[in-house]
């Protein structure tokens, strides 16, 4: 898209868009939707820039692995064209909202990846964007492509989510509904028929459902998935489900160094401090990956940034000088632990000031050897976290917080443990609770 688009070329939504630019108790927040997570630096140089220039110096890594500006003041046509000059819109207005396909951050450079999925992504990327029809599509509806790469979030739930298996001497592409690549497959496709399956599924799911379904949870609520099965095999050729399943038997963290398929080449994980950035750090990281690196970086769902291809030589001073920069680097460090809404600062539905609270949470929580991973959610909207963590806390009112344990057989945020803590009296909890129940 060569031009800035109008607003009233947009559907409204409250969901904000590098078009949309949607007011906050802290100004307005532009969202920037990244192509499989991945950024040049020159585009990363162009968002420091224009969140300097344009709002308040705040920038944040998502859970869906995007970025966003937060605190945007009145110059929203004029941060828009800085950002859409640096190639980071859409082909049109309409396609913005759409662009919502999550990959691995170590797509085509994990060493336990079973397919590079870049390429199938490059395709549904572009259907999503250039098919007026799948633009009726919510903005929250979302698709995963898993490549079996051992960096990988498999809890976000996603309206479709694919994966690759292996069995009977075969690669296919499982897929499900309404769910994440943790649960059961609702079928099986060819990999060859991997776009194919999209397309049918999204063009499915726009036939049955009514206006006010907008996600697939809410069409399979009345309308069953055995009967959506059926219909989308009059469609896409789906095969008998094999017994290939998905690998748990490895995993990598986003934070760290950690060897890459190619020879010689690591990644490192870096972790702004509860996903934040000013533009001295997101400017430094990005002249860091073209000194070191191939002159990318690319976003993680835990809020984090990788810098791919890096030589293994090299992965030591990069890293010191990543944490020059205020990026931490350790999983030891129990800020990285930390997930947190914006808060009251910035949020009128926040009841707390989680950012504040979590630092002081992990203050607390430093040097007691858990890497146990806590969420800070300022309403129940669970804004900062798509996954339930293994510990929430609810904000009831400022510095006061209910906590929840993960409990896979409780909806919501689990088992509800204790009401209207203090931030010290949670620190004890935690101390004082058995581990292991916490990764139920």
């Amino acid at each position: 898209m060569n031009e800035r688009q109008q607003p009233t070329a947009l559907r409204p939504s409250a969901c904000p868009g590098l078009l949309r630019i949607v007011q906050a108790l802290d100004g307005g927040i532009c969202r920037i939707k990244l192509n499989g997570g991945s950024i040049s630096t020159a585009q990363a140089v162009a968002v420091a820039d224009a969140a300097e220039r344009f709002a308040g110096g705040v920038i944040e890594a998502t859970n869906r692995a995007n970025l966003q500006i937060r605190g945007v003041g009145n110059e929203h046509g004029a941060l828009i064209d800085c950002l859409l000059a640096a190639g980071l819109g859409p082909r049109s207005a309409a396609g913005d909202d759409v662009r919502n396909l999550m990959l691995s951050p170590t797509a085509g450079i994990d060493r336990h990846l079973r397919i590079d999925t870049r390429p199938l992504a490059a395709q549904i990327l572009n259907t999503l964007e250039s098919n007026a029809r799948f633009h009726d599509l919510s903005a929250k509806f979302a698709v995963q492509l898993d490549g079996g790469e051992a960096l990988a979030m498999l809890e976000h739930p996603h309206d479709l989510w694919l994966g690759v298996v292996e069995g009977e001497g075969e690669q296919r592409l499982t897929f499900g509904l309404a769910g994440c690549p943790l649960d059961p497959p609702a079928g099986a496709v060819l990999l060859s028929d991997g776009h194919a399956l999209v397309v049918a599924v999204l063009e499915l799911f726009l036939e049955l459902a009514r206006p006010d379904q907008t996600r697939m949870r809410h069409l399979l609520g009345e309308y069953s998935q055995e009967s959506f099965l059926q219909a989308l095999a009059t469609r896409v050729a789906l095969t008998p489900l094999c017994d290939g399943q998905r690998d748990l038997s490895y995993s990598s963290s986003p934070i760290g160094t950690y060897p890459q398929r190619q020879d010689g080449r690591v990644y490192v994980g870096a972790v702004p401090p509860l996903g934040r950035l000013d533009p001295a750090m997101l400017n430094g990281a990005a002249h860091l990956a073209e000194a070191f690196g191939d002159a990318s970086l690319r976003l993680t769902p835990w809020q984090s940034l990788l810098l791919p291809n890096i030589q293994a030589a090299d992965a030591p001073v990069l890293s010191q000088r990543l944490q020059d920069l205020g990026f931490l680097l350790s999983a030891d460090q129990a800020l990285t632990q930390m997930v947190a809404c914006t808060g009251s600062a910035g949020c009128g539905k926040g009841l707390a000031d989680t950012k504040a609270d979590a630092r002081r949470l992990a203050r607390q929580r430093q040097g007691k050897g858990d890497p146990l991973q806590v969420h800070l959610s300022g309403c129940p909207r669970s804004c900062a976290a798509a996954h339930i963590a293994p510990a929430t806390l609810l904000a009831v009112s400022p510095g006061h917080y209910d906590l929840y344990f993960r409990d896979a057989g409780q909806p919501g945020f689990g088992a509800l443990q204790a009401r209207n803590l203090t931030i010290e009296a949670v620190g004890a909890l935690l101390d004082a609770h058995p581990r292991s129940p916490l990764d139920a």
